[in-house]
């Protein structure tokens, strides 16, 4: 793409309503524009990394055995009546009556949805294990939205759903989704830090949920430094492994958000512990048969008796990701993405368009990361070098390539990787190996 065609409105000042980095570094790296409160509508650049974080989510799910579908975002209220949630949930669902005068809402989540699709589906426990995910905008009317992505009402989520026929196939499914989240967060370029979280409205009796460790995280996590090694052995990991052995090794190694923890019973000596800043962006639940009791989702057992099926729901704020990154990854600069999910795989800088060398330098270097499978953002545009190192500071790409006068005369190019600001001259024939190697 050329960035005199490309649609990024920049901001050269910090926006007065952006309380936290993530939230500012989006609105003046032109990712976002907040359209009402808490709602945003997400300009292109942003729209390439939501894009990638949700590929990235998605593969990980597959990965683990977990099947995709698509679910309406309006719901019938008679579903969460059955479950006993409608009246509960709170003002944060949006509740909405149709033309008919029925009661619908705008799903904040979708347990009964998901339990209603399977009871009508699923009657043997031959046809278990069921896991079922989508990724989906949902809508929570929150008291105070702010901080921008981080807490909006409206958001994008992957959202899954495990059915088994009784409680150790239930675990094996929950094991499951707990080494594919470390896994996925480990592919994104972060840190995450399983603690035991509270089930809140989701109910249940095994939870855990997933912070990512960021200097300017909201809550305060306390960690065993033996958890901050694992997530690379999780990416090792996959669906035939003996995954309950790992699971029982990280949640046998302490950890725990500030709510929970304990001093006096934490067994870890006060100098090793690691005291650490967290943003949560996933959370896992094993509810038994919270709903399917209610919803009469059952299956017929290997002997013959019908039974509730065990179910979980797992979640990860896809959305909320992407400040959380930008949380996670930034200088006074601007953005540093992980590869993963960079909006451009590299962004070029030509110093002197309607050079005929710097043109012709630029223009075969872009074809060239075209044709090696990278997606370059070629700033081709009459502006002055130092706007342009700034903004692609800002944008945050992995790698930047400039070509000035002297390189494109003499035959090289200057490379900058933006994680270390480390630079180097290269050859123009050599830089398309460096980025890809």
């Amino acid at each position: 793409m050329r960035l005199s065609q490309f649609f990024l409105p920049t901001l050269k000042e910090n926006p007065s309503e952006a309380q936290i980095v993530s939230h500012r570094l989006m609105l003046r790296a032109g990712m976002i524009r907040q359209q009402a409160a808490g709602i945003y509508a997400w300009l292109p650049l942003g729209y390439r990394v939501l894009k990638k974080i949700e590929q990235v989510v998605r593969e990980e799910q597959d990965r683990f055995g977990c099947q995709e579908l698509l679910m309406p975002t309006i719901q019938p209220a008679d579903l969460w009546r059955e479950s006993g949630r409608y009246d509960d949930y709170g003002k944060e669902m949006l509740r909405i009556r149709d033309r008919n005068d029925r009661d619908m809402l705008f799903g904040p989540t979708n347990e009964e949805m998901i339990t209603d699709i399977f009871r009508s589906s699923v009657k043997s426990y031959k046809q278990l294990p069921q896991l079922l995910y989508h990724i989906q905008w949902k809508f929570r009317d929150e008291v105070r939205p702010r901080f921008g992505v981080m807490r909006g009402r409206e958001f994008l989520m992957k959202d899954a759903y495990s059915f088994d026929v009784d409680y150790e196939a239930a675990r094996t499914s929950y094991n499951k989704f707990f080494v594919c989240y470390l896994s996925t967060f480990a592919r994104l370029g972060l840190k995450a830090v399983p603690v035991k979280a509270d089930t809140g409205p989701i109910g249940g009796d095994l939870s855990h949920e997933f912070q990512i460790l960021a200097e300017t995280g909201e809550s305060q996590v306390y960690v065993d430094p033996r958890l901050l090694e694992l997530d690379t052995e999780a990416r090792q990991l996959g669906p035939d492994d003996d995954l309950a052995a790992f699971v029982d090794r990280v949640t046998g190694l302490y950890a725990a958000a500030d709510e929970m923890h304990d001093p006096a019973k934490c067994p870890v000596p006060v100098a090793e512990l690691q005291t650490r800043r967290g943003i949560e962006v996933g959370h896992i639940f094993y509810f038994g048969t919270k709903y399917s009791a209610a919803m009469n989702a059952q299956v017929a057992g290997p002997d013959g008796v019908q039974r509730p099926v065990e179910m979980g729901s797992y979640g990860i704020g896809v959305s909320r990701l992407a400040g959380a990154i930008i949380e996670a990854s930034h200088d006074e600069a601007g953005i540093i993405w992980p590869d993963a999910v960079a909006p451009f795989d590299v962004g070029l800088i030509n110093l002197k368009p309607g050079d005929a060398a710097c043109d012709a330098a630029a223009q075969d270097l872009y074809q060239r990361f075209q044709a090696a499978g990278l997606d370059p953002l070629y700033d081709d545009r009459d502006e002055r070098a130092g706007a342009k190192f700034a903004q692609m500071d800002l944008i945050g790409l992995p790698w930047q390539v400039v070509i000035g006068p002297r390189g494109a005369a003499s035959g090289v190019a200057e490379i900058k990787r933006r994680a270390t600001g480390e630079k180097l001259e290269l050859p123009l024939d050599a830089v398309v190996a460096r980025i890809k190697g």
